[in-house]
């Protein structure tokens, strides 16, 4: 067997995670060396005695029928799988500290090579949230982008609905095998990316969604991307945790800013304090790459208005009670009768839009 079939094998078998493939890796220039090891030599990788008896005899049997099985496993499910040492592994996450020994992915592997930008934030949006999370995705995937998120609940899940009405693509990354649908509700969802995007995880199959894991999918989320996105966020936010690695890559960090008074804000209000760059437009985005868009998109970077889509009814609504003249917030709210985290929401969505322009001293207008 091969040093990629044999770490096709390691990483099928439990216990084995990244720290010790890269002990083995570093002592064996081939890894069928390890196959001889002895339980007692397996314990100075850190396995318990009964674990280490284990793993050396699991192994010594292993056989060419064995990883035949296993790989046709795969290849009937329809999933790929790339090694680090692979020339098609993506690029920028074998930059980072620590990529995947072997990443799985079923759908076009191709949209890893793309412009990807990650758009990242609560389980628990508020509407402004959701709003703001659907309409960047769909905006960055119309540009050409492919958006990176994780498939959880809200924002990630938001995100990659919007993206996939775009044609930019979008890759969603598991914290869990590519043959488990987590959350459960998302299941048209992960049949949808796996058909127009692609689903990519670290886990192999039979690898269940547990805590200690969705951290660790954060680090791909951020290492194939170039930016990260943080469109809703708590204080103590996962999202966080993804734009803090996002700098420890050398990436772009992004903040989408929300009401002050709202909790669910205050993640990327600080952000933005700190030196995240504050998004109110896709533009505030996409000119930092405009020499890597595609020609057939830079159309987008002068006027984003054939993108965008028919205006949802409150969008309308503030939109003709604009077309009478520029008017302030305050005003909106007494002619809308909208309350104040929906009125910032649409003028959010209608600045992303490039519908309406702000204007000094809180007030709005038509461009």
């Amino acid at each position: 067997m091969n040093n990629r079939h044999l770490l096709f094998a390691l990483h099928q078998l439990p216990g084995i995670g990244w720290k010790t493939i890269q002990r083995l890796v570093s002592r064996f220039e081939t890894l069928d060396d390890m196959r001889t090891l002895e339980p007692r030599e397996w314990t100075q990788f850190g396995f318990t005695p009964g674990r280490a008896g284990q793993m050396s005899s699991a192994l010594r049997e292993l056989s060419e029928r064995t990883l035949e099985d296993w790989l046709a496993r795969y290849e009937r499910e329809g999933i790929r799988w790339l090694t680090v040492w692979d020339a098609d592994y993506p690029a920028l996450l074998k930059e980072t500290a620590d990529p995947p020994w072997i990443i799985y992915g079923k759908g076009d592997f191709s949209l890893s090579g793309r412009l990807c930008i990650a758009l990242v934030g609560t389980r628990t949006p508020t509407v402004y949230g959701k709003l703001t999370a659907e309409r960047l995705g769909e905006s960055l995937a119309n540009a050409g982008v492919c958006v990176v998120s994780g498939m959880a609940r809200g924002i990630d899940s938001l995100s990659h609905e919007g993206a996939l009405r775009g044609k930019g693509g979008t890759i969603a990354v598991l914290g869990c095998g590519l043959d488990t649908v987590y959350p459960p509700e998302n299941k048209a969802l992960f049949h949808r990316v796996a058909e127009q995007g692609l689903l990519l995880s670290e886990y192999p199959l039979g690898t269940l969604p547990r805590a200690g894991l969705f951290p660790q999918r954060n680090r791909i989320i951020a290492g194939l991307s170039v930016g990260v996105v943080v469109v809703e966020a708590a204080l103590q936010s996962g999202s966080l945790i993804t734009a803090n690695l996002a700098l420890d890559y050398s990436r772009d960090v992004f903040a989408i800013p929300g009401p002050i008074h709202s909790a669910k804000s205050q993640g990327t209000l600080k952000l933005i304090k700190d030196g995240a760059k504050m998004v109110t437009s896709p533009d505030d985005i996409m000119e930092e790459y405009a020499s890597r868009i595609a020609s057939e998109h830079s159309a987008y970077i002068k006027d984003t208005k054939e993108t965008l889509g028919i205006m949802a009814e409150d969008e309308r609504k503030i939109y003709e009670l604009l077309e009478s003249g520029p008017k302030t917030i305050d005003q909106l709210l007494g002619q809308s009768q909208f309350n104040f985290g929906h009125l910032h929401a649409v003028l959010i969505n209608l600045l992303m839009m490039r519908r309406i322009v702000e204007l000094p001293g809180s007030a709005y207008t038509i461009p």
